[in-house]
Protein backbone atom coordinates (compact mmCIF):
# COMPACT_ATOMS: atom_id res chain seq x y z
CA UNK A 1 0.00 0.00 0.00
CA UNK A 2 2.77 2.22 0.71
CA UNK A 3 4.45 1.48 -2.49
CA UNK A 4 1.17 2.34 -4.44
CA UNK A 5 1.41 6.22 -2.22
CA UNK A 6 5.01 6.60 -3.53
CA UNK A 7 4.08 5.43 -6.92
CA UNK A 8 1.36 7.82 -7.28
CA UNK A 9 3.39 11.03 -5.78
CA UNK A 10 6.28 10.12 -8.04
CA UNK A 11 3.51 10.17 -10.80
CA UNK A 12 2.21 13.28 -9.55
CA UNK A 13 5.44 14.93 -9.27
CA UNK A 14 6.50 14.06 -12.89
CA UNK A 15 3.41 15.77 -14.24
CA UNK A 16 4.24 18.80 -12.44
CA UNK A 17 7.74 18.56 -13.39
CA UNK A 18 7.19 18.26 -17.19
CA UNK A 19 4.67 21.14 -16.97
CA UNK A 20 6.58 23.52 -14.86
CA UNK A 21 9.47 22.77 -18.00
CA UNK A 22 6.98 23.34 -20.37
CA UNK A 23 5.97 26.99 -18.86
CA UNK A 24 9.21 28.15 -18.70
CA UNK A 25 10.68 26.87 -22.31
CA UNK A 26 6.75 28.21 -23.33
CA UNK A 27 7.98 31.85 -21.44
CA UNK A 28 11.33 31.99 -23.16
CA UNK A 29 10.55 31.28 -26.44
CA UNK A 30 7.56 34.09 -25.50
CA UNK A 31 10.65 36.46 -24.77
CA UNK A 32 12.63 35.51 -27.31
CA UNK A 33 9.95 35.86 -30.06
CA UNK A 34 9.27 39.49 -28.47
CA UNK A 35 12.87 40.37 -28.69
CA UNK A 36 13.21 39.20 -32.32
CA UNK A 37 10.27 41.54 -33.02
CA UNK A 38 11.53 44.72 -31.82
CA UNK A 39 14.71 44.23 -33.20
CA UNK A 40 13.03 43.35 -36.75
CA UNK A 41 10.45 45.98 -36.46
CA UNK A 42 13.12 48.57 -35.81
CA UNK A 43 15.98 47.32 -38.27
CA UNK A 44 13.90 46.29 -40.87
CA UNK A 45 12.76 50.21 -40.86
CA UNK A 46 15.87 51.89 -40.73
CA UNK A 47 18.86 49.26 -42.17
CA UNK A 48 17.71 49.41 -45.81
CA UNK A 49 17.25 53.51 -46.15
CA UNK A 50 21.37 53.77 -44.86
CA UNK A 51 23.83 55.45 -46.38
CA UNK A 52 27.35 56.39 -45.75
CA UNK A 53 26.46 60.08 -46.66
CA UNK A 54 23.43 59.77 -43.72
CA UNK A 55 26.77 58.33 -41.61
CA UNK A 56 28.79 61.47 -41.80
CA UNK A 57 26.88 64.34 -43.25
CA UNK A 58 25.91 67.19 -40.95
CA UNK A 59 22.61 67.60 -39.62
CA UNK A 60 19.83 70.19 -41.24
CA UNK A 61 17.40 72.42 -39.32
CA UNK A 62 15.54 73.34 -42.64
CA UNK A 63 16.09 71.30 -45.57
CA UNK A 64 16.01 67.18 -46.47
CA UNK A 65 18.83 65.17 -46.33
CA UNK A 66 20.38 66.03 -43.10
CA UNK A 67 22.88 63.64 -41.55
CA UNK A 68 24.22 62.18 -38.13
CA UNK A 69 27.70 62.39 -38.63
CA UNK A 70 28.60 64.59 -35.31
CA UNK A 71 26.33 62.91 -32.75
CA UNK A 72 27.30 59.36 -33.56
CA UNK A 73 30.57 60.90 -32.80
CA UNK A 74 29.50 62.58 -29.82
CA UNK A 75 27.85 59.12 -28.62
CA UNK A 76 30.86 56.78 -28.87
CA UNK A 77 33.36 60.09 -27.66
CA UNK A 78 31.26 60.29 -24.06
CA UNK A 79 31.07 56.55 -24.33
CA UNK A 80 34.43 55.93 -24.22
CA UNK A 81 35.10 58.67 -21.72
CA UNK A 82 32.68 57.55 -19.28
CA UNK A 83 34.00 54.09 -19.21
CA UNK A 84 37.56 55.41 -18.98
CA UNK A 85 36.39 56.80 -15.71
CA UNK A 86 33.45 54.01 -14.51
CA UNK A 87 35.31 50.80 -15.38
CA UNK A 88 38.43 51.53 -12.94
CA UNK A 89 36.61 52.82 -10.42
CA UNK A 90 33.22 50.61 -9.96
CA UNK A 91 35.48 47.39 -10.66
CA UNK A 92 37.75 48.66 -8.06
CA UNK A 93 35.19 49.58 -5.95
CA UNK A 94 33.57 45.97 -5.87
CA UNK A 95 37.16 44.18 -5.82
CA UNK A 96 37.38 46.05 -1.94
CA UNK A 97 33.82 45.23 -1.31
CA UNK A 98 34.50 41.42 -1.53
CA UNK A 99 37.98 40.93 -0.35
CA UNK A 100 38.84 43.89 1.67
CA UNK A 101 36.16 45.67 2.88
CA UNK A 102 35.29 43.97 6.78
CA UNK A 103 31.90 42.55 7.33
CA UNK A 104 29.83 44.72 9.61
CA UNK A 105 27.16 47.32 9.73
CA UNK A 106 28.78 49.91 8.28
CA UNK A 107 29.53 47.95 5.10
CA UNK A 108 26.26 46.98 4.85
CA UNK A 109 25.01 50.01 5.23
CA UNK A 110 27.34 50.85 2.53
CA UNK A 111 25.91 48.04 0.27
CA UNK A 112 22.65 48.94 0.54
CA UNK A 113 23.62 52.54 -0.40
CA UNK A 114 25.14 51.14 -3.34
CA UNK A 115 22.39 48.89 -4.50
CA UNK A 116 20.02 51.97 -3.95
CA UNK A 117 21.98 54.16 -6.42
CA UNK A 118 21.78 51.38 -9.20
CA UNK A 119 18.25 51.70 -9.19
CA UNK A 120 17.70 55.93 -8.67
CA UNK A 121 16.28 57.03 -12.00
CA UNK A 122 18.88 58.91 -14.78
CA UNK A 123 17.13 61.76 -14.90
CA UNK A 124 18.41 62.82 -11.26
CA UNK A 125 21.91 61.62 -12.07
CA UNK A 126 20.99 64.21 -14.93
CA UNK A 127 19.66 67.10 -12.22
CA UNK A 128 23.65 66.14 -10.11
CA UNK A 129 25.30 66.42 -13.43
CA UNK A 130 23.61 70.08 -14.31
CA UNK A 131 23.82 71.14 -10.52
CA UNK A 132 27.76 70.41 -10.60
CA UNK A 133 29.27 71.67 -14.04
CA UNK A 134 26.48 73.75 -15.27
CA UNK A 135 25.78 75.81 -11.96
CA UNK A 136 28.99 75.83 -9.58
CA UNK A 137 31.82 75.37 -12.15
CA UNK A 138 29.74 77.26 -14.25
CA UNK A 139 31.20 75.58 -18.03
CA UNK A 140 27.77 75.39 -19.27
CA UNK A 141 26.74 72.09 -21.28
CA UNK A 142 29.29 70.05 -22.09
CA UNK A 143 30.80 67.00 -23.41
CA UNK A 144 32.68 67.06 -20.31
CA UNK A 145 29.51 66.78 -18.24
CA UNK A 146 27.70 64.62 -19.96
CA UNK A 147 30.80 62.17 -19.97
CA UNK A 148 31.64 62.52 -16.22
CA UNK A 149 27.92 62.54 -15.56
CA UNK A 150 26.99 59.24 -17.23
CA UNK A 151 29.84 57.86 -15.06
CA UNK A 152 28.00 58.32 -11.85
CA UNK A 153 25.12 56.56 -13.59
CA UNK A 154 27.29 53.82 -14.24
CA UNK A 155 29.74 53.56 -11.03
CA UNK A 156 27.05 51.55 -8.58
CA UNK A 157 25.60 48.69 -10.84
CA UNK A 158 29.95 48.08 -11.66
CA UNK A 159 30.62 48.00 -8.14
CA UNK A 160 27.75 45.45 -7.24
CA UNK A 161 27.98 43.55 -10.34
CA UNK A 162 32.18 43.08 -9.90
CA UNK A 163 31.12 42.67 -6.22
CA UNK A 164 28.81 39.61 -7.15
CA UNK A 165 31.54 38.53 -9.62
CA UNK A 166 34.14 37.88 -7.22
CA UNK A 167 32.10 36.84 -4.60
CA UNK A 168 31.02 33.78 -7.05
CA UNK A 169 34.32 32.31 -7.02
CA UNK A 170 35.36 29.41 -5.21
CA UNK A 171 37.20 29.50 -2.27
CA UNK A 172 39.50 26.52 -3.14
CA UNK A 173 40.64 28.88 -5.86
CA UNK A 174 42.07 31.42 -3.77
CA UNK A 175 43.53 29.14 -1.23
CA UNK A 176 45.28 26.64 -3.78
CA UNK A 177 46.64 30.40 -4.89
CA UNK A 178 47.95 31.07 -1.22
CA UNK A 179 49.14 27.30 -1.00
CA UNK A 180 51.28 28.49 -3.72
CA UNK A 181 52.73 31.25 -1.77
CA UNK A 182 51.29 34.23 -3.28
CA UNK A 183 49.72 37.05 -1.78
CA UNK A 184 46.30 38.34 -1.59
CA UNK A 185 46.71 40.70 -4.45
CA UNK A 186 48.09 38.22 -6.03
CA UNK A 187 45.89 35.48 -6.01
CA UNK A 188 43.66 38.67 -6.76
CA UNK A 189 45.00 39.41 -10.24
CA UNK A 190 46.49 36.03 -11.36
CA UNK A 191 43.10 33.96 -9.95
CA UNK A 192 40.39 35.19 -8.59
CA UNK A 193 39.73 38.26 -11.61
CA UNK A 194 40.46 36.08 -15.03
CA UNK A 195 37.72 33.30 -13.15
CA UNK A 196 35.51 36.29 -12.12
CA UNK A 197 36.22 38.29 -15.61
CA UNK A 198 33.07 36.75 -17.59
CA UNK A 199 30.54 38.25 -15.37
CA UNK A 200 32.30 41.98 -15.32
CA UNK A 201 32.27 41.82 -19.07
CA UNK A 202 28.58 40.89 -18.73
CA UNK A 203 28.23 44.08 -16.14
CA UNK A 204 30.66 46.43 -18.44
CA UNK A 205 28.28 45.25 -21.18
CA UNK A 206 25.38 46.13 -19.64
CA UNK A 207 26.65 49.36 -18.60
CA UNK A 208 27.70 50.17 -21.91
CA UNK A 209 24.69 49.53 -23.80
CA UNK A 210 23.16 51.89 -21.22
CA UNK A 211 24.94 54.75 -21.44
CA UNK A 212 24.88 54.54 -25.50
CA UNK A 213 21.53 54.60 -25.65
CA UNK A 214 21.12 57.12 -22.51
CA UNK A 215 19.54 60.44 -23.28
CA UNK A 216 17.59 62.24 -20.02
CA UNK A 217 21.04 62.42 -18.37
CA UNK A 218 22.85 63.84 -21.81
CA UNK A 219 19.80 66.21 -22.25
CA UNK A 220 20.72 68.03 -19.01
CA UNK A 221 24.41 67.68 -19.32
CA UNK A 222 25.91 67.81 -23.07
CA UNK A 223 22.72 69.98 -24.44
CA UNK A 224 20.44 68.96 -27.54
CA UNK A 225 23.44 70.96 -30.00
CA UNK A 226 26.99 69.80 -31.51
CA UNK A 227 29.71 72.23 -32.27
CA UNK A 228 29.01 71.74 -36.20
CA UNK A 229 32.15 69.71 -36.68
CA UNK A 230 32.80 66.13 -37.16
CA UNK A 231 35.50 65.11 -35.39
CA UNK A 232 35.45 67.58 -32.29
CA UNK A 233 37.42 66.19 -29.13
CA UNK A 234 36.88 69.28 -27.44
CA UNK A 235 35.77 68.57 -24.22
CA UNK A 236 33.79 71.61 -23.52
CA UNK A 237 31.94 71.60 -26.71
CA UNK A 238 28.07 70.91 -26.30
CA UNK A 239 27.60 67.28 -26.97
CA UNK A 240 23.91 66.01 -28.47
CA UNK A 241 24.35 61.80 -28.80
CA UNK A 242 22.40 60.27 -31.48
CA UNK A 243 19.96 58.74 -28.62
CA UNK A 244 19.04 62.80 -27.82
CA UNK A 245 18.93 63.96 -31.33
CA UNK A 246 16.49 60.33 -32.09
CA UNK A 247 14.38 62.44 -29.22
CA UNK A 248 14.69 65.47 -31.12
CA UNK A 249 13.86 64.52 -34.15
CA UNK A 250 10.69 62.55 -33.13
CA UNK A 251 8.96 65.43 -30.87
CA UNK A 252 10.61 68.82 -32.05
CA UNK A 253 12.32 68.48 -35.79
CA UNK A 254 10.54 70.31 -38.83
CA UNK A 255 12.66 68.63 -41.14
CA UNK A 256 10.40 66.79 -43.82
CA UNK A 257 12.27 63.65 -43.68
CA UNK A 258 11.92 63.50 -39.57
CA UNK A 259 10.10 60.41 -39.89
CA UNK A 260 12.91 58.61 -42.29
CA UNK A 261 15.98 59.79 -39.98
CA UNK A 262 14.01 58.67 -36.80
CA UNK A 263 13.75 55.63 -38.33
CA UNK A 264 17.67 55.52 -39.84
CA UNK A 265 19.05 56.60 -36.17
CA UNK A 266 16.81 54.08 -34.43
CA UNK A 267 18.71 51.49 -36.36
CA UNK A 268 21.60 52.77 -36.10
CA UNK A 269 21.31 53.42 -32.15
CA UNK A 270 20.17 49.17 -31.88
CA UNK A 271 22.59 47.78 -34.02
CA UNK A 272 25.82 49.95 -32.22
CA UNK A 273 24.54 48.24 -28.75
CA UNK A 274 24.37 45.37 -30.31
CA UNK A 275 27.76 45.63 -31.80
CA UNK A 276 29.04 47.31 -28.34
CA UNK A 277 28.03 43.67 -26.88
CA UNK A 278 29.52 41.74 -29.36
CA UNK A 279 33.10 43.80 -28.97
CA UNK A 280 33.06 42.96 -25.12
CA UNK A 281 32.02 39.16 -25.71
CA UNK A 282 35.47 38.67 -27.45
CA UNK A 283 37.76 38.95 -24.39
CA UNK A 284 35.17 36.67 -22.72
CA UNK A 285 36.21 33.87 -25.33
CA UNK A 286 39.34 34.46 -25.66
CA UNK A 287 39.45 34.44 -21.99
CA UNK A 288 37.48 31.27 -22.21
CA UNK A 289 39.95 29.31 -24.09
CA UNK A 290 42.36 30.21 -21.89
CA UNK A 291 41.11 28.60 -19.22
CA UNK A 292 39.98 25.26 -21.06
CA UNK A 293 43.54 25.20 -21.82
Amino acid sequence: MNGFKISRQNTRSLIWDRIATGCFYGLGAVIMLLIFWLLFTILSKGLPQLSWDFLIKLPEEIDAGGGIGPMLFNSFYILALSLLISIPIGVGAGIYMAEYAPNNRFTEVLRICVESLSSVPSIVFGLLGLAIFAEYFDVGLTILGGAVSLAFLNLPMLARVTEEAVRAVPNDLRNAAYALGTTHFQAIRTVVIPVAMQAIITGICLVAGRAFGESAVIILTAGLSTSGEMWDFNLFSPGETLAVHLWYVQSEAIVEDARQIADKSAAVLVFVVLLINLVFRVPLWINNRKLKK
